[in-house]
């Protein structure tokens, strides 16, 4: 949701004393402050807004009139994690007898109770909330867009839910698992949108849908239930720029290459990604335990696989591969460089210690990771997705879809069903992600 905001002014008022918001999110940059919701008044002395991130990484939800906060949570708690779909509700209800009650929020299905900041609004107060102003997804009016994932958003106007309306514990797992079908009663301006891909339309019945006022909505294969390996921004990346969901990262400091694996790793499986790299940008895989994915400048392994002390494998986009400190292009790749709309294939076979290399579908070398012929030999135990990036861009799909922002262009074969890929899948493999891990 990078730049991008929706927008939608109710016709009518509905109850500004007692709502809910249920939403999944996924982060991306660490570090930024991101708007989930909001709204102002007749001016911007009023609002109510719920926020995640910044430099702590704290949840903060704001009943704010005539520039007072009447009701101010800011959790103690910090969120941190770009791989993990959080569930947040958010929930007002001033008509509560017992202060604690009237403003909530839920973390995967948990109350927070710890907050550095806690002013609990008077009872029966009201908010601009539900009322004929601008209503802001994903944006301060004009700034601090969230640029994550979300899915799944729900408002509820006049009733107040808990998180258990909305998702449950997996008996098995322990994990808290969504709810795609709540049964709960919207009221005149609630709505249930970004249910399924990027549609803004309210599937509520209540026809208050969305605008997308700016930006562009991507959708996604990545989901609650589903999450894909990305790139991972807490790996330090001093002047690393992360977007569209972490599947981009950008350096503009050229002479000093800097890695950034994904923040899904195995020690066993088959798994499948492609990439698309600038000029003299790597990609490839990465230990990630017993090795280091943060190599910080040239003289120091900047190059992945450039030391024969590194156990990972890298090819630059000229065509240049390292395994090990091997210089193997000759037995290993022989398509030449990779242009900026080439598709750079790897298929990572930790079942049998090998990776295998192709460009825009075609394996390199008359090597076939479905039967296991040819492929580089790994010495490792565990490996992620992994790039390399100097004064441009490196993109990644684990399975979304996309690359940044660019869709695939047509969709290959991937018998697991699991994720969206320009080429075909080899039999055996499929996505990096918490399903495929299972597969």
């Amino acid at each position: 949701m990078a730049n991008t905001k929706l927008t939608r002014t109710p016709s009518s008022t509905g109850n500004s004393k007692t709502w809910t918001y249920s939403m999944w999110i996924k982060l991306a940059n660490i570090g930024t402050e991101y708007v989930l919701f909001h709204n102002f008044g007749s001016s911007n002395t009023s609002e109510v807004y719920a926020k995640i991130g910044g430099s702590s990484g704290v949840i903060e939800f704001a009943l704010r009139y005539d520039g007072t906060y009447e009701g101010r949570l800011i959790t103690n708690r910090l969120f941190r994690d770009p791989n993990a779909w959080y569930h947040l509700v958010f929930v007002c209800d001033t008509t509560s007898a017992t202060a604690t009650n009237r403003q909530r929020i839920y973390v995967n299905g948990v109350e927070e109770t710890s907050f550095s900041t806690d002013t609990q609004i008077s009872q029966n107060a009201g908010t601009i909330f539900n009322q004929a102003y601008e209503h802001t997804i994903g944006s301060y009016g004009a700034g601090n867009y969230f640029d994550g994932l979300m899915s799944h958003v729900h408002m509820t106007d006049g009733t107040a839910y808990t998180a258990s309306t909305f998702g449950s514990t997996d008996s098995t797992t322990g994990e808290w698992q969504i709810n795609t079908s709540p049964s709960v009663t919207y009221g005149t301006n609630g709505f249930f949108i970004l249910k399924d891909g990027n549609s803004v339309t309210d599937q509520s019945g209540n026809s208050n849908n969305y605008a997308v006022a700016g930006g562009t909505l991507t959708p996604t294969e990545d989901n609650p239930s589903n999450s894909f390996a990305t790139f991972n921004p807490l790996i330090p990346q001093t002047g690393a720029t992360f977007a569209n969901g972490n599947t981009f990262v950008y350096r503009s400091s050229a002479g000093n290459v800097k890695r950034v694996g994904c923040t899904i790793g195995a020690t066993s499986g088959k798994y499948y990604a492609e990439f698309q790299l600038g000029t003299n940008q790597w990609g490839g895989i990465c230990l990630t335990n017993g090795g280091d994915i943060e190599r910080t400048t040239l003289g120091n392994n900047g190059y992945m696989g450039e030391y024969s002390a590194d156990k990972s494998v890298g090819i630059r986009q000229d065509g240049v591969v390292y395994s090990s400190g091997a210089n193997v292009s000759s037995a290993q790749w022989n398509q030449g460089s990779l242009g900026a709309t080439d598709k750079l294939c790897l298929a990572l076979d930790l079942d049998n210690k090998k990776l295998f290399l192709g460009k825009n579908g075609t394996w390199s070398s008359s090597s076939n990771p479905a039967s296991n012929t040819g492929g580089i030999t790994l010495t490792g135990d565990s490996y992620t997705f992994c790039g390399a990036t100097d004064n441009a861009d490196c993109k990644i799909n684990t399975g979304n879809g996309y690359f940044g922002t660019d869709a695939i262009s047509s969709e290959g074969s991937n018998a697991s069903g699991i994720g969206k890929f320009e080429y075909d899948v080899p039999t055996g493999f499929t996505a990096l992600s918490t399903k495929g891990l299972n597969e």
